[in-house]
Parts: structure tokens; C-alpha cells; sequence
């Protein structure tokens, strides 16, 4: 059998797998365990995993995953999204559909310190969904608006996913972090457009209320300092130079350790939480990991990847147009899984289809660009029916919202994505401006 042919049998085995719901670490390893086989031998299989576990799990990069992970718990538990989110409500909170912006605003900030989307989505949700239904916000604004702002987390640096991007491309997570930048910032701005014309349309969904006081608003304003503090000596002293990514989470997790202390929101007994919290997350993210690596690494044993480069390098095809395909492959499967699976998964095929065409970008501008395109997409999976999990959290979490009214509210949202995402592709340099200003 062609080395092509059972690749190509190795992909479609995968997505039985993950449509029978087969945890998808495991569906990975499984099938590529099985093509490595065919495609070598049993004692390379073996060969392969007398190292793999060392060279993979050592990596001195990869130590960033279970830090910002850890960060992130000791945010949720330390009860910081509540003064970040009475901050947002203080300023603009009293505007039509304010509140649903001020959640917004509130997850981009907690997305900031926490890397993650479904514990942006779950923690801001506490605090600000009471809020709004207090407000006679309608429960589709409330949660659509807490849902798409969730997506935030994984978009805002630092993020989990764009670690392994960084990883699995070879490219440097600072510049990464910084590429998203521009992007997180339009994610906000088309966020809040969205919800101020919804409310415009339909203005008794998102009614207005009394403004606070400015006292009330300089107080708010006081309560959020220390994630100021922590938000700017992490990222700034990344981009800055001072410490390595790995340094800077580190940074990060003693700072928010005794941020948490002082405010009296961490204990001993959240702390030993939020390490068991962490050890789990990070055991289920490097498992995913572990099976995309034994899966990839059949791929390439098969050429697939540089066969399916060669092909579009030399076909004629617009660039523009392999683009957009890869594009609405994630809309598609991103209905269907999680967002680092997605990106473990297809990255290593399509990233070097990306890298062998020409638009007119440096090698590493067009490999920035792809990874924030592929990003953004793979964050609208996180909010789009039927298995968009951030959907799933919210509606968790607001028994008493519908699931189609939850679905109903992130329609704005993901009209807001569809120009987003015309944008970074009409405009590559929103992807890399920042970097290269830094870099001069």
C-alpha cells in the first residue's frame, strides 16, 4: 500500500474516532501508533517511544504550559474577577448593552493573566451574568456576549494554544504573543460594535441604568492595580527582554500567588487546589500532546505534509484561495473539537502547504500571519453550534437561559469574527506591525 494511501486511510480513521466521541489524545495515538506500524515497523514504533517521552516532555518551552496554567487558576480562585469586572461595569457599565460590554472588556483583561478560554468564560460568568439578568438583560445578550468574551482568553497573550503553535512551527512564542496583540485589540472593538448594534435593534435586551459615581469609579479603578502590575512586569518583561517566556510565567505565578495572599483571596486550601487543578489540566493538554506527536510523526513518515505543499506550490491555485479553504476546514471542524486539538492536529499539514506559496510576506511575517488567522478561526469554534464548548460552559452555568436563546446570542458575535477575519487576511501587516516596530 502507498505510504499516501495509508495516511490518507490514518485521517479518516481519526475523524470516525472523533465523531464516536473517542477521547481525542487517545484517538491520535491510536491511530498513528498503528500507522507508524504499517508504515515502519513495530520496533521503530518502539524505538520511537524509548525517546519521545523524554525529548517531548523535557523541553524547556513546553515548561510555559503548565505555569500560565497554574496563573490562571490562582486568578480564578483568588476572586480577581470580580474587582476586574466591577472596574468594566463602573465605567461603561450604565451605557445601552453596557454591561454585556463591560463583560467583555472584564474577559479580555482576566483572559490577560489566564491563557485559557473556558476559565475566562467560567469565572467572569460568576460575577457578571447575575449582574446583567439583575439589570433585565436578556439571557441571549448575557450569555453571548460572556461566551464570545471567554474566546478572549485563549487570544490575548498569554495564550496556551499559541504556545504550541509556537512550538510545533519552530517560531518565537514572544513575537507570537506580540502578533496577537492587534488582533486581541479588534476582537474587543468588533465585540462591542456587535453588541451596540444589537441593542440598537432590539434596545430592551440591553437597557440602560444609573451611571456610577466617579468616586465609585477611581475606587474601582484602585481595586484592579495589582493585575495592572502583574499584566505589565509579565508581558513587558518578556517583550522587553528581561526574562525568557518561562521566566516571565514564573514571574507571573509567584506575583499572582501574593496578590492572592494580600487581597485574602488565596488560603492554603485553594492554593493545594489550584496545583491539583493545574496538574490536571496539564496532564490532559500534554496527553493531547503526546498522541498529536505520535500521529504527526506517522504523517511524516508518509510525506503526506510535503506532498500536499508540493502539490499547492506547483498547482495552479491563487494562494488566496488554498487560504481560505484551510479556512473554512476550521469552521467546520472547529463545531466538532476543541481548539488545541484542532491546531495539534492540522498545523503540521498545513502549516508548510502556508509556508510553500507566496504572498508577498518573509518567511517569518507569513508564518506570524497564519498562526493568528488560524488562531482567530479555531477561537470561533469555541462559540459556534453545536459543540462549541464555551456554549456549553455558559449554559452550565445559566440553567434558567435556554439553549437556543445561548445560541441566539452569539449570532452577532460571529458575525463580528466573519469581519474580523476578512480583515486579517485583507491586511497581513495588523498580524506582524507590532513585532517589527519592537524589533526597530
Amino acid at each position: 500500500m502507498e505510504p499516501l494511501t495509508i495516511a490518507i486511510i490514518m485521517v479518516i480513521g481519526l475523524l470516525v474516532l472523533i465523531f464516536a466521541r473517542m477521547p481525542i489524545a487517545l484517538g491520535m495515538g491510536l491511530v498513528g501508533a498503528l500507522g507508524y506500524i504499517k508504515l515502519a515497523s513495530p520496533y521503530a514504533l518502539m524505538a520511537y517511544f524509548n525517546t519521545a517521552w523524554v525529548d517531548k516532555f523535557m523541553s524547556y518551552e513546553l515548561a510555559i504550559v503548565p505555569l500560565f496554567i497554574l496563573m490562571g487558576h490562582l486568578a480564578t480562585r483568588s476572586g480577581i474577577s470580580a474587582a476586574i469586572f466591577a472596574a468594566s461595569n463602573a465605567w461603561i457599565g450604565h451605557l445601552r448593552g453596557g454591561l454585556a460590554m463591560a463583560s467583555v472588556a472584564g474577559c479580555a483583561m482576566f483572559g490577560s493573566i489566564s491563557g485559557s478560554s473556558l476559565a475566562t468564560a467560567s469565572t467572569m460568568a460568576r460575577v457578571a451574568l447575575p449582574e446583567m439578568r439583575k439589570h433585565g438583560y436578556s439571557g441571549a445578550l448575557a450569555s453571548g456576549s460572556l461566551a464570545a468574551g471567554g474566546t478572549l482568553g485563549i487570544l490575548i497573550p498569554p495564550s496556551v494554544v499559541l504556545i504550541i503553535y509556537a512550538l510545533l512551527t519552530e517560531q518565537n512564542i514572544v513575537k507570537l504573543f506580540l502578533a496577537a496583540t492587534i488582533p486581541g485589540i479588534l476582537a474587543v472593538i468588533g465585540f462591542c460594535i456587535a453588541i451596540a448594534v444589537y441593542v440598537r435593534l432590539y434596545p430592551n435586551e440591553g437597557p440602560t441604568h444609573d451611571p456610577a459615581p466617579f468616586s465609585q469609579r477611581l475606587k474601582a479603578l484602585k481595586d484592579i492595580w495589582h493585575i495592572v502590575v502583574i499584566f505589565v512586569v509579565v508581558l513587558g518583561g518578556i517583550y522587553g527582554g528581561f526574562f525568557t517566556p518561562a521566566e516571565g510565567a514564573s514571574v507571573g505565578v509567584i506575583l499572582m500567588l501574593v496578590a492572592g495572599l494580600l487581597t485574602r483571596g488565596l488560603n492554603a486550601r485553594t492554593i493545594l487546589d489550584c496545583l491539583i487543578d493545574t496538574a490536571g489540566s496539564t496532564a490532559m493538554i500534554f496527553a493531547i500532546v503526546f498522541g498529536a506527536d505520535i500521529f504527526n510523526v506517522a504523517l511524516a513518515l508518509s510525506r503526506m505534509p510535503s506532498e500536499v505543499a508540493a502539490y499547492f506550490a506547483t498547482a495552479n491555485v491563487a494562494p488566496i484561495v488554498v487560504l481560505g479553504g484551510i479556512i473554512v476546514f476550521y469552521l467546520i471542524m472547529g463545531c466538532l473539537m476543541d481548539s488545541l486539538s484542532m491546531i495539534l492536529l492540522t498545523v503540521p499539514v498545513f502549516f508548510p502547504t502556508i509556508m510553500a506559496l507566496d504572498f508577498g510576506l518573509m518567511p517569518e511575517q507569513q508564518a506570524m500571519w497564519f498562526g493568528i488567522i488560524s488562531l482567530v478561526v479555531v477561537e470561533m469554534g469555541l462559540i459556534t453550534p453545536p459543540v462549541g464548548m464555551n456554549l456549553f460552559v455558559i449554559s452550565s452555568m445559566a440553567k434558567d437561559i435556554p439553549t437556543s436563546q445561548i445560541f441566539r446570542g452569539t449570532t452577532p458575535f460571529i458575525i463580528a469574527e466573519f469581519f474580523r477575519i476578512a480583515i486579517l487576511v485583507s491586511f497581513p501587516v495588523l498580524s506582524y506591525w507590532l513585532v517589527d516596530l519592537v524589533a526597530n
